[in-house]
């Protein structure tokens, strides 16, 4: 990205903040702008997944938009530039590059992950735990992967992933006796516990739950408007079907 491109959508925003700018965005705030972010970084990704590389070029803009729009809003409280965050980003990155920009051998990545964990602690002030730096807002299903990893990265896992496919037949076992009891409380908490044992056993093999679940979530979804269409060729329509016959057009379109 050149300084000129910067600067132009700079001025689009200053343009769009001015007292005789758009009414909406003279409103806005970094608070108010959080949600369009977040909407805008899974539109993003969900185009980075369709390989959809014009969409991706367009989602990246408007992700862009949404940053440079909230540093100049901190930047008109005098809090910070925008270079100011690029240049905390790139001498953040070099300081937890040692291996690339310093004297320091990393024999592998398990190493280098680890190694990552200490200097990210090492930056923060104070009595920092392990975990602190982990974004509350996070989906549950990621939150649970990162959870997984830091805690490997401190030594804290399983031994191998023979133990940890043990420790998830347990947790299914206590998830049915659950069912059995009757029990809502303990059917919520011990499903939970079988899913982060999932998701870890998942982490092991370099698979991320909630990349995996949104393939299946995708195949379903693409497979029932399949389902739809037929039903709709035969004159019906797919709620009013039977199970039976339902189940009869989803074989058809696997």
């Amino acid at each position: 990205m050149s300084a000129q491109s910067i600067e132009k959508l700079k001025n689009v925003i200053a343009s769009l903040t001015a007292p005789d700018g758009c009414p909406w965005d003279k409103e806005q705030t970094p608070k108010t702008l959080c949600d369009s972010l977040i909407e805008e970084a899974f539109e993003l990704v969900e185009a980075i997944r369709a390989d959809d590389t014009q969409e991706v070029m367009e989602e990246l803009g408007d992700v862009m938009f949404l940053l440079l729009f909230i540093s100049q809003r901190y930047e008109e409280e005098n809090s910070f530039t925008f270079a100011d965050a690029v240049e905390s980003g790139a001498a953040k990155m070099i300081r937890r590059h040692p291996h690339v920009f310093a004297d320091c051998t990393i024999e592998d990545q398990e190493e280098l992950l680890k190694n990552w964990e200490k200097i990210k602690r090492s930056e923060k002030k104070g009595d920092k735990k392990i975990f602190d730096s982990l974004p509350k807002g996070l989906p549950p299903m990621l939150k649970a992967y990162r959870i997984n990893s830091k805690a490997a990265r401190s030594g804290f896992t399983f031994e191998s992933d023979k133990q940890c496919l043990g420790q998830l037949e347990n947790e299914w076992k206590e998830w049915t006796d659950a069912l059995e009891s009757g029990d809502k409380d303990a059917i919520n908490e011990e499903f939970g516990d079988y899913l982060f044992t999932l998701i870890e056993l998942g982490r092991r093999k370099g698979i991320k739950a909630n990349s995996a679940l949104d393939i299946t979530n995708n195949k379903f979804l693409e497979r029932f408007a399949k389902m739809e269409d037929l039903a709709k060729e035969q004159g019906k329509d797919i709620s009013e079907m039977n199970l039976i016959e339902q189940n009869e057009l989803w074989e058809q379109v696997k």
